[in-house]
């Protein structure tokens, strides 16, 4: 309710700019999402995880197989390397511009 277009108000990122991978993993079904907001994958592809969702919508995460990024389900990802033990919580609409 009230989040517009998104799907949480907060995420769990690696960095500032969830720009460091958090985890990798291996598929363990082929999944097709119901829009361009999506990835799709096969199952066994490597996925590569970015951020995770939290609040609302807990159940999906985002991240990247081959060239191509959108949100999935965590629950079709079977975790097998975690690149980061920390989690910065931080609003999904916001975008952090660093000036030095």
């Amino acid at each position: 309710p009230g989040l517009g277009r998104r799907f949480a108000e907060r995420k769990r990122c690696a960095d500032f700019e969830c720009s460091m991978l958090m985890c990798r993993g291996k598929a363990m079904r082929d999944f097709k999402g119901p829009d361009c907001r999506f990835v799709n994958f096969k199952k066994g592809e490597a996925v590569y995880v970015y951020y995770k969702l939290i609040g609302e919508s807990t159940e999906l995460w985002a991240g990247s197989v081959g060239s191509d990024f959108g949100y999935f389900p965590k629950d079709l990802l079977e975790v097998n390397h975690n690149y980061s033990n920390e989690e910065l919580e931080l609003p999904t609409d916001v975008s952090l511009v660093l000036v030095f």
